[in-house]
């Protein structure tokens, strides 16, 4: 089946700063992103933040070679703002970090690892997912870390979404809002209201 013309989204983390950035002076660079692209680009309110990081979410979303065009833009983007100044001619390494539905991550990982490992040796670039926070209530979205070149991150942006697409549980997710509002840190809910009553031991 041709995954390609299917409807996908992506969504991953920018801090503040880069949100600005990408958003440009009235709104100025995502409108020259998204008509350059074809992706639509949404972009979470300056105080709506992922749990337990101060960072913004950015989602885009189209068919696959749409997102990737869009996601290219943005990642050129920050890197000229990031000035490298070691003066070297290394490509620089950054870092970028995508929200993956918990229940989609088992096919990006594989029987026994196969298929991130694959994604690493083929991408180049680190690739790393997160266990699932439990200070957050009702935290169903799991952080992949992605660590290399401009290059290697598309390469592995490609791989994990062509995967992703295939998965069902990725596209009925496709819909949740960008806010997290009824995300609460579970510090302050107790998930088992028993633990207020003493436990006697017979």
């Amino acid at each position: 089946a041709d995954t390609t013309e299917k409807a996908a989204y992506i969504r991953f983390l920018v801090s503040n700063a880069a949100a600005g950035s990408v958003i440009g002076k009235g709104g100025a660079t995502i409108t020259d992103f998204q008509s350059e692209s074809g992706a639509r680009i949404q972009l979470s309110r300056n105080y709506e933040f992922f749990p337990g990081t101060s960072d913004r979410i950015i989602m885009i979303s189209g068919n696959i070679d749409e997102i990737l065009r869009a996601v290219e833009l943005v990642l050129n983007k920050l890197l000229s703002e990031l000035h490298t100044e070691d003066g070297g001619d290394a490509e620089p390494r950054m870092k970028l970090r995508l929200i993956v539905p918990n229940g989609s991550c088992g096919s990006i990982i594989g029987k026994g690892g196969a298929i991130i490992k694959s994604f690493i040796e083929d991408s180049q670039a680190g690739i790393k997912i997160s266990p699932l926070d439990h200070n957050f209530y009702g935290l169903n979205d799991r952080l992949v870390t992605l660590t290399g070149t401009l290059n290697e991150q598309m390469r592995a942006v490609d791989l994990i979404l062509s995967k992703l697409v295939e998965d069902p549980h990725y596209s009925q997710s496709m819909h949740t809002p960008l806010s997290y509002a009824g995300i609460k840190s579970s510090l302050f809910y107790p998930r088992f209201s028993l633990r207020v009553f003493p436990t006697f031991i017979a």
